[in-house]
């Protein structure tokens, strides 16, 4: 199971997205909202917000997938809904929890307000990171199974926009490339062949490298937009990596102990011979000079009856 969270400024839109169409969606919980109507929906979370007119972002949108082929029953995704919102420490609050039948992976949709029941913000600080952790916690906890990477193969590419497209064109481009490479240099190179630029920010008016960043077009993404494993700390440590391991490529690899068998077994016959084996497999090939009598007569006779014919 994997978890994204946004966040937002309404959820007039929110909620007509995920429960105007009732041929996909399944409103699983609703707590402190109407969940029949997605306008009165929506209208019971902007009432709750105006506790609070000054938070400018108060829609918390959280997702949380599963793999493709996993089959989780409806209880068990609410379940898994609510740990997932106490472990992040949400609380007394609106929520709602939608699950949308409209993808190949089971997934669900929950909604939060960020103005709690008595006016208070609840605090978004970190809290990307601490859901995907949350989100891997409850997988390992409900036996699901765990996702390692991002498989472009289930990305609907046609359902996504211009911006959304470039940044999966940039993280396939760097996945493939990567593992080839051994210095910044090298894979700056392999992305201008996929029309991608790479920038560098540095600290201050030193060399420092402190960011990277990717430039599509009129799209520019930061390496930690894309993954996090793109960061300029996680590139500098794949890069030394791939390094240490072209070297150790070059290194003579240990004999296998079939090999150390032959070797020792050698080693004793010539050893019983009174040979050094070492000064056998040195010493130079010559050609043996002394050829025997009776073979140089037969030559001398072959040539001989050569020169009458």
């Amino acid at each position: 199971m994997i978890s994204k969270i946004l966040t937002g400024k309404s959820f007039i839109g929110l909620c007509r997205y995920l429960c105007q169409d009732r041929s996909r969606a399944l409103v699983m919980e609703a707590s402190g909202v109407r969940d029949y109507d997605h306008n009165l929906m929506a209208a019971d979370f902007e009432e709750q917000r105006r506790l609070n007119p000054e938070l400018k972002k108060p829609v918390l949108h959280v997702i949380l997938s599963y793999y493709p082929g996993e089959k989780i029953t409806d209880e068990k995704m609410k379940q898994i809904g609510k740990e997932y919102l106490k472990e992040l420490g949400i609380q007394n609050t609106q929520v709602m929890i939608v699950r949308h039948t409209d993808r190949k992976h089971q997934h669900v949709h929950i909604v939060v307000n960020r103005v709690d029941n008595d006016g208070k913000t609840i605090k978004d600080n970190w809290i990307g990171l601490l859901g995907k952790k949350v989100a891997q916690q409850l997988t390992l906890k409900h036996e699901l199974v765990q996702v390692q990477k991002k498989n472009l193969e289930l990305t609907h590419l046609e359902k996504l926009n211009d911006y959304q497209v470039n940044r999966y064109k940039v993280y396939h481009a760097i996945t493939n490339e990567l593992p080839k490479c051994k210095t910044l240099k090298e894979i700056e190179q392999k992305l201008s062949r996929h029309g991608i630029e790479t920038l560098y920010k540095c600290k201050g008016p030193t060399n420092e490298l402190q960011g990277v960043s990717f430039l599509v077009g009129k799209y520019k993404y930061k390496g930690s937009e894309i993954d996090r494993q793109f960061s300029i700390r996680n590139l500098e440590k794949t890069l030394a990596r791939n390094l240490v391991l072209r070297q150790e490529d070059k290194q003579p690899r240990p004999l296998n102990k079939r090999q150390q068998k032959t070797i020792s077994w050698m080693l004793e016959i010539n050893q019983s011979k009174g040979r050094n084996l070492l000064e056998e497999l040195m010493r130079p090939e010559h050609v043996n000079d002394n050829v025997p009598y009776e073979l140089m007569k037969k030559k001398r006779k072959q040539k001989r009856q050569s020169h009458h014919l």
